[in-house]
């Protein structure tokens, strides 16, 4: 009966949100609609660029100029030396940052040498061909690391603090993290590596877990932050798991590798078999941290796009029905977002752990013959 009930309200809904399409598309000038779905579009993908500078949002001004607020960013470029100078200078992408006699252009996030003009060459499948410095700059996604960072430094210190002055016992907001903390030592780290090595690997998985998950939450507030679908963010992360497990395998995981069927069989029947399972063992090794990352990366990057398309909807729909079901759905999806910031942070914890353990785990011979 739930089945159908929820089946119906669907059928209902979806039903409304056509009509209520379809009402504002014919009454609406077709190609203000493309340009409206175009800003919008163009909206979602600048939100999920990091940027030069900080800004928090932007407002249309009478003679309809865009008045940014937020603030500006050092930008750092190696280009014939060291070239330091304020974000400010590129006025949001609209003008040519001129130092040193050399002239650079923010184009799609990325910054180009130019000329004075600001010309941009482009090739024959419309990629600027402009040389690009080495970019060094502090951008609005380092921003939230440094704050994430110094976040969890004051966090954890006054926990620590706290567990020495009162016996043990946390205080304050220690209550709320100590359960957290606890459960990735007993039911994660414990559970997958074992309590003879468990104890090397907890800073990071500490770390980790709540590092994810701050940047997660910062990246549903208005602040404007997608930290977590950066995709070199993600990679980053991967690349530390990848070389914890295998700068800290044991003997017995490198042997499983390139042995995987032990003594179970002569070495004249292992050899036909291990054509083809060592460059499957090895291949995993770099597919084990390439999952990692993709998935963080997918997730929080679809979340974003999701959230955003629906507020969009609301301009496009521009009716009774069609705008507060699109602020609904995007409502709801918000709500569902934080509990896959939380879950994000766990499974990439959780997975990690599984792989360390996979590297220390030691095989007892005499035990297994």
């Amino acid at each position: 009966m739930q089945k159908t009930f929820l089946t119906k309200f669907l059928f209902v809904t979806a039903l409304f949100v056509s009509i209520a399409a379809f009402a504002t598309e014919a009454e609406s000038n077709e190609g203000g609609e493309k340009d409206l779905k175009a800003e919008i579009t163009d909206y979602i993908g600048h939100h999920l660029k990091d940027s030069h500078d900080f800004s928090l949002f932007s407002i249309q001004q009478n003679d309809g100029t865009k008045k940014h607020i937020g603030f500006p960013l050092p930008v750092i470029l190696w280009d014939d030396g060291l070239k330091v100078f304020s974000s400010s200078k590129f006025h949001h992408g609209e003008t040519v940052a001129e130092v040193d006699g050399h002239y650079y252009k923010l184009y799609h996030s990325k910054i180009y040498k130019t000329d004075a003009d600001g010309t941009i060459n482009y090739d024959e499948k419309h990629h600027a061909t402009n040389a690009k410095p080495l970019d060094f700059s502090i951008t609005k996604g380092v921003v939230m690391i440094f704050i994430t960072g110094l976040l969890m430094f004051l966090l954890f210190r006054g926990l620590a603090r706290s567990y020495a002055k009162n016996g043990s016992i946390p205080k304050g907001i220690g209550r709320f993290f100590e359960p957290i903390v606890l459960y990735i030592r007993d039911d994660i780290a414990i559970s997958n590596i074992g309590e003879k090595r468990y104890k090397k690997y907890m800073p990071f998985l500490l770390t980790v877990f709540f590092f994810i998950w701050f940047l997660n939450m910062f990246g549903l507030t208005p602040l404007g932050v997608n930290v977590t679908g950066n995709i070199a963010v993600t990679t980053a992360l991967a690349i530390v798991t990848f070389l914890l497990t295998n700068l800290t395998g044991t003997k017995d995981y490198w042997k499983h590798l390139f042995d995987p069927l032990g003594d179970s069989m002569p070495w004249y029947g292992k050899l036909p078999l291990y054509v083809i399972l060592i460059p499957i063992e090895i291949l995993g090794i770099f597919i084990k941290p390439f999952s990692l990352l993709i998935r963080l990366y997918a997730n929080m990057q679809a979340g974003h796009i999701v959230v955003m398309s629906l507020i969009g909807l609301m301009f496009i729909f521009k009716s009774w029905i069609g705008s507060p079901l699109s602020f609904g759905l995007a409502f709801a999806i918000s709500l569902i977002e934080i509990l896959v910031a939380l879950l994000q942070a766990y499974i990439f914890t959780m997975l990690s752990a599984l792989y360390f353990g996979f590297a220390s785990e030691e095989h007892d011979h005499a035990e297994a013959h």
